[in-house]
């Protein structure tokens, strides 16, 4: 039986997962994320090659870096995932700019401890400034051994693009508008932001309209006002694209972070 349990604490997500039938639609986050395999093998497929996390594997995922994922076999799989917001994480190493993980599968049991005493803290709601002591343990062990700097720089008509998606997520995307803007044919502008990103356009603002969705249901409280500030059709719409990314419907979501 697939099962995802979330709780949020420090400012970070910690999610708890068993999964067997259940599959990730290609997606992406806004935050780091970073887990850790418990049993079984994550199967998925990042900056197009296909990555196996054993048992006891560290998964390590950049913002924004397009990834799908499923129990390798019948088996199944159970794991635990934290998401931290950028700034949070460059706060906590002193740095400025980006840094990114070089490697997205390592097998390290210090770091892997530090993830699961973080994760277990924050899923069995322990105090939050004991979060924090711990979230700084697990981000000193990160930049000691697998963050580096980001050496990419985004391509500046697609961090265009970008501004303008998140601008109008209760909105239907209308790729005429983008495109006039950035003087692109749909066809240049879908293949040029699919190279740079790893994953459509339209994927892309669906993603972002998903985790707009999930921020404003923890601010507030409210899966509805969520629904038509980020403009999906009714409830049911919301449930649907919400579960394809975090396993949970948005109301089963809600009912974890209260």
């Amino acid at each position: 039986m697939d099962k995802f349990v979330y709780k949020k604490s420090a400012g970070i997500t910690a999610l708890s997962a068993s999964m067997t039938e259940f599959k990730y639609k290609k997606h992406a986050h806004q935050e780091y994320a970073i887990g850790v395999t418990l049993r079984g093998i994550q199967h998925y497929n990042l900056d197009g090659s296909l990555q196996l996390s054993y048992q006891n594997g560290i998964m390590l995922f950049n913002p924004e870096q397009a990834h799908d994922g499923m129990a390798h076999d019948k088996a199944g799989l159970d794991y635990v995932m934290l998401y931290i917001e950028p700034q949070l994480l460059l706060e906590a190493v002193e740095k400025k700019d980006i840094v990114r993980f070089s490697t997205p599968i390592v097998y390290d049991r210090k770091l892997e401890q530090r993830i699961l005493n973080l994760s277990h803290a924050i899923l069995s709601e322990k105090d939050e400034a004991m979060c924090w002591e711990m979230f700084l343990s697990l981000a000193d062990s990160l930049i000691q051994t697998n963050l580096s700097a980001d050496d990419k720089k985004d391509n500046a008509l697609i961090r265009k693009a970008k501004d303008m998606l998140h601008t109008n997520l209760e909105h239907v995307l209308k790729l005429d508008e983008i495109c006039y803007e950035l003087h692109l044919s749909k066809f240049q502008f879908i293949r040029l932001f699919k190279a740079h990103t790893g994953i459509s356009p339209y994927q892309y603002f669906l993603n972002c309209k998903i985790e707009r969705a999930k921020q404003l249901i923890e601010k507030n409280k409210d899966i509805y006002s969520a629904v038509a500030a980020c403009g999906f059709v009714d409830l049911t719409h919301l449930n649907k694209h919400f579960k394809s990314v975090y396993g949970t419907t948005a109301f089963e979501y809600l009912s974890h972070i209260n």
